[in-house]
């Protein structure tokens, strides 16, 4: 198998792949420096790295022509959707062939009566959830960008929704799939349930584009409540507020989401959005049900977090206060970085066991503490995921190596209380070397597979393994 640090391709095996692509596509590819550009980097820390050329396919057969080419030449090839990847899953660290699936975003069909949808790959959540509006049906998955699905698919998204409707790995049926020697796989079928051979779905979910690239989707789909009602409840300590998600969990309340963002994360807000929350520990609540369920569940919810501390609720059942509420959440991540204006930030996402999170969040909130950071606290956590959005400047060695110890410390910790080092933003380029602790023997099994379907590793190669 062709190593990371030799695989980037000759001048020539490159010109005479872009040469048999330009003939396929046209002018749909290109080789501008502003396209390549655009096309290397994420949303990520890491530093972006260009790809040698960017083509915009039209659908399944021209991803197979390209990654055949590319294979019979042993070019690097990368699958890109809207690039709002978080640990550097789309940057062309060896250069090579950049597909960009965004025009593949067609709905194939939508079938109510099975509560399923197929689509291509470069379809936005938000373009499907558009189409759907009049339905009565919704996709669940809500990473907060508005990625594509195969994206989504690839780094196995979750987000808000996650705690009631699953993760992306729960709402996926099947995929169409161009393999690393261009064949064309379909993954599955409609059924909800199969025993039939491996389970080439959930294989290829979340191996960021190692393995294959995802063309089209078929995904569960779920019916819009008949209400809503969303809350926020503050807290005097982040301890209070956990507790109460736990015992919510333990009580079986059917919370849609339960999002925690810590004092510093609400000051973020405020002064980022205008808003008036208060500046302490915040849960922020979602209730989906029928009208007399909904009520009941946040009745339910409301006299449970008192018992924990839990002061000032603030509800809201209009759609237009809920989305205001969910904004303020969404922008968490970019709220913290006007904490310091020019600067970077990092974010982690560490996932535990419930049990653990309190101890967890203490502890990282007393490392952020000692070492000096400037690192609001927030995330899903009725999953026992959150994230650090870790605001440094890049150019000072002290804030770079405080960042690295935070990290080591958070990752280590999760990982001793059986949790993993990453709960939703995949390990990318940023923490490949987080794999063996977490895996051990199962790591080497990653590794032959990959070997087996990718002999010649020109799939995303670096990322990952």
């Amino acid at each position: 198998m062709a190593t990371q640090a030799t695989l980037r391709a000759p001048a020539v095996a490159l010109e005479t792949v872009i040469v048999e692509i330009r003939a396929l596509l046209g002018d749909r590819v290109s080789t501008t420096t502003a396209t390549r550009e655009q096309h290397g980097h994420d949303e990520s820390w890491h530093h972006p790295a260009m790809p040698d050329a960017v083509c915009f396919v039209h659908g399944t057969a021209e991803v197979a022509a390209i990654v055949k080419a590319c294979n019979t030449h042993r070019v690097p090839v990368i699958a890109y959707g809207v690039g709002t990847s978080i640990e550097g899953q789309i940057i062309a660290e060896q250069g090579g062939i950049c597909i960009d699936l965004s025009q593949m975003n067609a709905i194939r069909a939508v079938r109510p009566e099975d509560m399923d949808a197929t689509v291509e790959a470069g379809i936005t959540r938000g373009q499907l959830n558009t189409y759907l509006r009049d339905t009565g049906l919704f996709f669940s998955v809500d990473p907060g960008a508005d990625a594509t699905l195969g994206g989504m698919a690839s780094t196995r998204a979750s987000g808000t929704n996650t705690v009631r409707y699953g993760t992306i790995r729960e709402n996926v049926l099947s995929m169409t799939v161009v393999m690393p020697d261009g064949e064309v796989v379909r993954t599955g079928a409609r059924a909800r349930k199969s025993a039939a051979g491996y389970d080439l779905t959930h294989l290829l979910i979340g191996a960021e584009g190692t393995l294959g690239i995802i063309t089209e989707l078929t995904v569960r789909l779920h019916g819009l409540p008949e209400a809503m009602s969303a809350a926020t409840v503050c807290f005097e300590d982040v301890a209070g507020a956990i507790d109460a998600v736990i015992a919510s969990i333990q009580y079986g309340i059917p919370m849609a989401r339960i999002e925690l963002l810590d004092s510093l994360s609400m000051y973020a807000v405020n002064r980022h959005g205008g808003l008036d929350h208060p500046e302490k520990p915040t849960l922020f609540l979602e209730f989906h049900g029928t009208a007399a369920a909904v009520a009941e569940q946040a009745e339910s919810m409301d006299a449970l977090c008192r018992e924990f501390g839990g002061t000032g609720f603030r509800w809201a059942t209009l759609e237009e206060e809920r989305s205001a509420l969910w904004v303020a959440r969404h922008s968490a991540a970019y709220a913290a970085k006007q904490l310091r204006p020019g600067m970077e930030f990092h974010a982690t996402d560490i996932c535990v066991p419930i049990s653990r999170l309190a101890g967890s969040i203490e502890a990282a909130q007393a490392d952020v503490a000692e070492l000096g950071l400037t690192a609001p606290l927030f995330g899903h956590v009725g999953d026992g995921n959150f994230h650090l959005v870790v605001v440094v400047d890049r150019d000072n060695p002290d804030e770079l190596a405080a960042l690295d110890t935070l990290n080591e410390r958070l990752i280590t910790r999760a990982q001793a209380a059986d949790g993993t080092c990453t709960g939703e933003h995949g390990i990318g380029l940023g923490k490949r070397r987080y794999l063996e602790a977490e895996h051990g023997a199962g790591l080497n099994v990653m590794r032959a597979i990959k070997a087996a379907l990718d002999p010649n590793g020109i799939m995303n190669p670096g990322k990952l393994l």
